[in-house]
């Protein structure tokens, strides 16, 4: 029964540890890559685990809007709105050759109001492809940069580094970030860890200083003769501040702060602040990333280290346990067969009183018929002498 058993659990024991292995290096990996169904939030925030938008808010905030043809200086608050939609359709369509599985395409839509009378202020669009994985941005032809302000769109742009995503499992390092204004990676220091919503987040900081912006010369123009009164052309220049909380398993943003700038400096006259702003996650969306970051980490870790381990534990303890049982057993049954004293193997059948035959007292005694009767240990029977007589 024991070798029995112990046999069982080995099996078990064995299978336990291959599936084990299997999780962790085949199963683990598939899930640490951005899905290819992947979708944006309908209104019912539906279906589970999409993509929310994320709000992000600035109080004092001064900025430039066009108001009848004609850009003016505003203050106010401003809110900023983010929606990344993945392109399932697209990814099928346009993901060959080296990227055929391990990119996807996104398109991101972003929106700047005034929240007193929700008119737009900017907005800009955009289509890229990153990588599965790594989330950095993968080379690919049809990528695309539409805005509002200097530059239009841009079809020519090269997506480089992160963008709206870090990697799984981020590591405490420098990253390169794309930055939309200046349109091009830069880097991003990792800049310690703190806990947002009672998450542990890596803190990320970029900071790129004062950079004169690639403007049309119309443009430069229009904004010369609407606020610069004698200045014919100028420039605009651009700074930003721009930290990002990340938690590290799933690499999603949980919080996101700029801090933006932006002058014309005209050839004649002071120079004008067309933005200035201070533009930080508000407490909702910090609340649903956090939530978000946090179911998806616990999945990756579940699959990834939890399961793998605690079904690697139980395969060797059975392993253990079934090798105990089985050499257990074969020592009881090697016990079971040795002789006993008097010469009869152990455990074997008893002799039945009924067919033991009393010796004739000569035999006893050593007589003659001694030597005729065979001993008791042979296969002689009783009752074939018996029937002689």
């Amino acid at each position: 029964m024991k070798t029995r058993l112990g046999a069982a659990l080995f099996g078990i024991g064995v299978l336990s540890l291959a599936v084990a292995a299997g999780t962790a290096y085949y199963v683990a990996p598939s899930v640490t890559k951005l899905p290819y169904d992947l979708t944006f939030c309908n209104a019912d925030g539906k279906p589970d685990g999409c993509l929310r938008a994320s709000v992000a808010v600035a109080e004092n905030a001064t900025y430039m809007q066009v108001l009848n043809g004609k850009p003016t200086i505003q203050t106010g608050q401003l809110k900023a709105t983010t929606e990344v939609v993945p392109q399932a359709s697209t990814t099928e369509k346009e993901m060959t050759g080296d990227l055929k599985g391990e990119a996807v395409v996104w398109d991101v839509y972003g929106t700047v109001v005034r929240t007193d009378n929700g008119s737009d202020v900017s907005k800009y669009a955009a289509e890229f492809a990153l990588d599965r994985v790594s989330a950095a941005a993968q080379d690919w032809d049809k990528q695309y940069l539409d805005t509002d302000g200097p530059g239009g769109t841009d079809d020519s742009v090269t997506f480089a580094g992160q963008t709206y995503k870090f990697p799984f499992r981020a590591e405490r390092r420098d990253h390169t970030f794309f930055d939309r204004d200046l349109r091009k990676g830069l880097p991003i220091a990792f800049d310690g860890t703190e806990q947002i919503n009672g998450t542990e987040a890596y803190r990320y900081v970029q900071q790129i200083p004062e950079t004169d912006l690639v403007t049309p010369a119309g443009s430069l123009t229009a904004l010369a003769g609407a606020l610069a009164p004698g200045a014919t052309t100028g420039k605009v220049t651009y700074s930003n501040t721009r930290t990002i909380w990340i938690e590290p398993v799933s690499g999603n943003f949980v919080k996101v702060r700029e801090q933006q700038r932006k002058n014309f400096v005209p050839n004649q006259g002071a120079t004008v602040v067309l933005l200035d702003a201070d533009f930080v996650y508000d407490e909702a969306t910090i609340a649903n990333s956090v939530k978000s970051a946090g179911v998806t980490r616990d999945k990756l870790q579940l699959i990834g280290r939890t399961l793998p381990i605690g079904l690697a534990v139980l395969g060797a303890v059975l392993l253990l346990l079934g090798i105990w049982l089985i050499a257990s057993g074969r020592r009881a049954s090697t016990a079971g067969a040795r002789p006993r004293p008097d010469g009869a193997p152990t455990g074997g059948p008893a002799r039945d009183a009924s067919t033991r035959v009393e010796q004739p007292a000569a035999a006893r005694q050593g007589g003659p018929l001694s030597d005729e009767i065979p001993p008791a240990s042979t296969n002689w029977r009783a009752g074939d002498e018996v029937g002689k007589r």
